[in-house]
Order: C-alpha cells, then sequence, then structure tokens
C-alpha cells in the first residue's frame, strides 16, 4: 500500500519552431525553479523560449548548440557558435564564423546549415570615451540594423530624459558599490536598442535575454547575437 502524495508527473518539454520566437535565452535549464517546482530539471544547451503558466513554466528549446562530439569536420566554427535543429546534431541550422578584423571592426559571419550566408555581425568600436562599442547587423535585403546603448539611441529629446536617468541611476548604483563585500561587484550586463531607420526592431540584455520586436528580422542573426555576446 502506497502512503502520502504521488508527485504529478510532467509531460515532455516539446521543442518549438525557431523562425517565429521571440524572446528567448541561451540555458541549459528546462523546467525552472517555481512556486510548485522546488529543483531545476536541466536538458542540453539550447536556445530557449518561456512556454506554460507560471507554476509550471518550461523554458522549450528551438536550437540546440553544438559540442566537440557534434562538430562537423572542417566547419571554421567552435562548438558553442554552432546550432542544430535537432538534439541529435543530424541537422544544422546554422553557425558563427571565427572573426575577421577589418579596420578595428570585428566582423562576424552567420552561415546555414548549406553555407548559405545569412548575414553578418560586426562590432564597432567606440570613437570617444566613455562610450562603449555598438554593433551592426547586415541581413540581405532589408535595412541595417544598429545597436547601442538604450540611453544613446534614439532622438535627441529621448537621450536627454536617458541620460538624466542614467546619471541617478548610476550615482545611487555607486554608492551601493561601495559597500560591496571585498569592494567587487559582478558587472551588470548592458541594455541595447537594436534600430533599423529609426525604429527598435531588438533588444537586448547582454547575451543573457533576447526579444525581436520585427517579423522580418532573421532569428538566426539573432541567435549569433547571444552566442556572440556583448564584449
Amino acid at each position: 500500500m502506497a502512503f502520502g502524495r504521488q508527485k504529478t508527473q510532467e509531460p515532455p518539454v516539446e521543442p518549438v519552431g525557431w523562425a517565429g520566437v521571440h524572446t528567448f535565452v541561451i540555458s541549459s535549464v528546462e523546467r525552472p525553479v517555481t512556486n510548485k517546482r522546488k529543483r531545476a530539471v536541466w536538458g542540453k544547451p539550447a536556445v530557449r523560449v518561456a512556454r506554460g503558466s507560471k507554476d509550471l513554466r518550461v523554458l522549450a528549446p528551438c536550437a540546440y548548440l553544438g559540442s566537440a562530439e557534434t562538430q562537423p569536420a572542417g566547419l571554421p566554427s567552435p562548438p558553442e557558435q554552432t546550432l542544430f535543429e535537432d538534439p541529435g546534431a543530424r541537422s544544422l541550422l546554422c553557425y558563427v564564423e571565427m572573426p575577421v578584423q577589418v579596420d578595428g571592426e570585428r566582423r562576424h559571419l552567420v552561415r546555414d546549415g548549406q553555407g548559405q550566408l545569412v548575414g553578418a555581425l560586426t562590432r564597432v568600436p567606440p570613437k570617444h570615451r566613455p562610450f562603449k562599442h555598438s554593433w551592426r547587423i547586415e541581413q540581405p535585403g532589408h535595412p541595417e540594423i544598429v545597436g547601442r546603448s538604450d540611453w544613446t539611441s534614439g532622438n535627441a529629446k529621448e537621450i536627454t530624459g536617458r541620460v538624466a536617468g542614467k546619471l541617478i541611476g548610476g550615482i545611487l548604483d555607486a554608492i551601493g558599490d561601495l559597500g560591496a563585500e571585498g569592494g567587487d561587484q559582478r558587472s551588470r550586463a548592458r541594455a541595447l536598442e537594436w534600430r533599423a531607420e529609426d525604429k527598435v526592431v531588438m533588444v537586448s540584455q547582454g547575451s543573457e535575454q533576447v526579444t525581436v520586436r520585427a517579423g522580418w528580422v532573421d532569428r538566426r542573426l539573432a541567435f549569433a547575437l547571444a552566442l556572440i555576446g556583448d564584449d
């Protein structure tokens, strides 16, 4: 005779199509901790999309990261910058080639499973201090996408308002950091706005979370951004 309450068996986490995702993360967590789930459940490293209710939230995979064991021979890309459509790594989705330096800019080409060009991501160094680097995404047949810190993008009025807010926030952050044990705090991933023809088509928080707002943006380029990281 069995005593006690039996645990409810959760259904398998089904993968979702990659082409139409909006907000995603790159993670190995398949079932995060919630009020009704006390322990996280892990899966393969993948591009993942949140699904389900708050208490039964899952992170469904839409593309799987490569590994040293699954990397196709001769591919000009490290495994951690290679994506597959299936967990068995039989169907190559896309990969990011090793970067090339051109006039101080770092250029990453993104190719599909057949080696055809999907687009390019370019890291652009800042022209003046204290500004940080920016990014440029080229997608054939579409306007150029420029990624900058959210407080330096937009029109003059938007920038002025953001600068004021950032100055106040920066002072408060600095005061808080003085009291940190050992004086060492993990730096926050910066927020970027990605604009094409002055319209925000994507936003990102470092490589931790990316949200695509324009349907025409090729998700493989957004995935590549998260794989490369904002460094």
